[in-house]
């Protein structure tokens, strides 16, 4: 399955992707983008955690979402979608809304990302990335743009216009934090309109952004 990877990464380096374990939390419109390019790009063995099912209004920017899916667990149709890719993909299903409440193991994951929408649960996952000494990398606020041109990888602190990245921030100060965390931010100030619209342009590039970091993050450790 990786022969075309071969010629543009090294035999050592698609070994450490293969090896890699990656804990993946929300598999919506960024996170469901950033697992196809995992799962295609060497990374065996991954966790993915999210409790949503999937709506009709997810049709027009998640990855996966059909009308065959409506009423399913993404996280299952996931695990299913990657076993038909390749027997070699382990996939481990969980539906779980995190937060602080939540009893997962975080032991042994090369790399976390957070692709969810919930401030609770990045705070949580960067805390704990920081006390299992596990490499993170953060989505910010997707909704309510319109230009991928914006978005960018950087760190929490050093992010522009991104309210989600001013409220994290926040957050995690309460906690007496104060390491650096890698993100995927937009430079763009969200059009204000409620309910949060998307579009998937957008959310599907932070998804590329997301995959792309951890990609090169490992093969060059």
């Amino acid at each position: 399955m990786n022969e075309r990877l071969k010629g543009l990464f090294t035999d050592g380096q698609i070994a450490k992707l293969n090896a890699a374990r990656i804990l993946l939390v929300g598999v919506g419109g960024v996170g469901s983008v950033c697992f196809e390019i995992l799962i295609r790009s060497g990374i065996k063995n991954i966790t993915i955690i999210d409790f949503d099912t999937y709506e009709e209004s997810n049709l027009n920017r998640q990855l996966h979402a059909n009308r065959n899916v409506i009423g399913k667990y993404k996280v299952d149709v996931l695990k299913k979608y990657a076993e038909n890719i390749s027997d070699d993909i382990s996939v481990e299903a969980i539906r779980e809304y995190i937060n602080k409440d939540s009893c997962l193991d975080y032991e042994g994951y090369d790399y976390i990302i957070d692709a969810c929408d919930s401030i609770e649960a990045k705070v949580m996952l960067i805390t704990k990335a920081q006390d299992y000494n596990c490499k993170i990398i953060c989505s910010l606020g997707v909704g309510n743009r319109i230009d991928s041109t914006k978005l960018k990888i950087t760190s929490l602190n050093q992010t522009v216009g991104d309210p989600l990245g001013k409220k994290l921030r926040y957050e995690l100060k309460k906690t007496g934090f104060n390491g650096s965390v890698k993100v995927v931010s937009s430079s763009e100030l969200p059009i204000k309109i409620s309910p949060v619209s998307s579009y998937m342009s957008v959310s599907a590039t932070a998804g590329i952004l997301l995959a792309d970091a951890v990609i090169k993050d490992l093969i060059n450790e």
